[in-house]
C-alpha cells in the first residue's frame, strides 16, 4: 500500500472512531439519520457543487445507478448501526461492524475483481480480525457471560454488529467499483449518495414532525458533528482506494478501532481496557502488515 493511501486511511480511522461516538452519545434512530444527512447537505454542499461542476452532464445510467445503489446501502447501514448504539454496547458493535465488514469486502475484491495480496497481507487481515475479536469482548462473547440481561445485550451487539458489518461489504464494493473503475470523484459519490438517504429517510421525520422537531432540538448538535465530518473520514479512504487495492484499504480501516478502544472505552466506560487495548495493539500490527503487504 502506498505511504500515501496509508496515511489517508489513518487520518480516516480517527475522524471514523469520533463520529461514531457521537453517534452513540446521541442514541438516535432514523430520524437522526434523516437530520444527519441534511447535515451533510447543507455543510458540504460547497464542495459537492464545486466537484460537480462541469462533471455531471458526462455521466450516464452506470453513475447515476451506482449512487442510487450506493446511497440506499448507507442508509441501511447508518439505520442498523444506530440500532445497534441503542440495543447494546458501542465496544460491540463497533467492532463486529468494522472487523466483519473489510474481510466481506476484501474476500470479494479478491475473488471478483481479481486482486492479489500477499501472504503478509493475510497475516494483517488474520490479526485485525483477532485484534477486533479482543476488542468486542474476547472470550466473553462466546460465552456471553452468565448473566441473562448481559447475555442477551451481548448477542444484540453481536448480530447488529455483524449486519451492520455485511452493508458495510457491500457499499465498499459498490463505491470502490465507481472510483477505481468508473473513475468516479469520491466527493461525488458520497455527495450525491446522500440526496439519496434524504429522500429514503426523509418519511421517517415526517410521519411526525412533532416528535421530530422534539428530537431535532436535543440532537442537532451531534447530527451538525456528525453530517460535518463523517463525510470526510469517507472520502479519503475513497481517495486511498483510487491508489491502493481495495483488499488493503478495507481491513486496514479498522485502525479506527484503535482510536475506539483509547478514546471511546474511556468516555463511554465500557471496561476491559487492557484486553481491548491489546486487541487495538493487534489491530495496529495489521494495518501495518497490510501497509507494507
Amino acid at each position: 500500500m502506498p505511504l500515501s493511501a496509508f496515511a489517508l486511511v489513518i487520518l480516516a480511522g480517527l475522524i471514523h472512531a469520533s463520529w461514531n461516538i457521537a453517534a452513540k452519545k446521541a442514541g438516535g434512530d432514523s430520524r437522526f439519520a434523516f437530520f444527519t444527512s441534511i447535515m451533510v447537505m447543507l455543510v458540504w454542499a460547497p464542495v459537492g457543487l464545486w466537484a460537480a461542476w462541469g462533471v455531471i452532464p458526462g455521466w450516464d445510467w452506470h453513475e447515476w445507478a451506482l449512487i442510487l445503489v450506493s446511497g440506499v446501502l448507507h442508509v441501511l447501514y447508518y439505520v442498523i448501526l444506530l440500532r445497534g448504539y441503542r440495543k447494546a454496547d458501542l465496544t460491540v458493535v463497533y467492532p463486529l461492524a468494522r472487523g466483519s465488514g473489510p474481510l466481506l469486502s476484501s474476500l470479494v475484491a479478491i475473488v471478483f475483481l481479481g486482486e492479489q495480496i500477499s501472504a503478509l497481507g493475510l497475516a494483517g487481515i488474520a490479526a485485525v480480525v483477532a485484534g477486533v475479536f479482543l476488542i468486542a469482548g474476547g472470550p466473553a462473547l462466546l460465552r456471553a457471560a452468565h448473566e441473562p440481561a448481559r447475555r442477551k445485550r451481548v448477542h444484540k451487539g453481536m448480530l447488529y454488529g455483524l449486519l451492520t458489518g455485511a452493508f458495510i461489504a457491500s457499499y465498499t464494493v459498490v463505491d470502490g467499483y465507481a472510483v477505481k473503475f468508473l473513475l468516479m470523484s469520491p466527493i461525488l459519490v458520497d455527495y450525491f449518495g446522500n440526496f439519496v438517504r434524504v429522500a429514503v429517510l426523509a418519511p421517517s421525520f415526517l410521519g411526525d414532525r412533532k416528535a421530530g422537531l422534539a428530537l431535532w432540538r436535543s440532537q442537532w448538535k451531534y447530527a451538525l458533528l456528525i453530517g460535518t465530518i463523517s463525510p470526510l473520514s469517507y472520502v479519503l479512504v475513497l481517495y486511498a482506494m483510487q491508489v491502493a487495492p481495495l483488499s488493503h484499504v478495507a481491513p486496514a480501516r479498522e485502525v479506527s478501532m484503535l482510536f475506539a478502544a483509547l478514546i471511546g472505552g474511556h468516555l463511554l466506560g465500557e471496561g476491559d481496557r487492557v484486553q481491548r487495548l491489546l486487541g487495538a495493539v493487534l489491530i495496529a500490527a495489521g494495518v501495518m502488515s497490510l501497509a507494507v503487504g
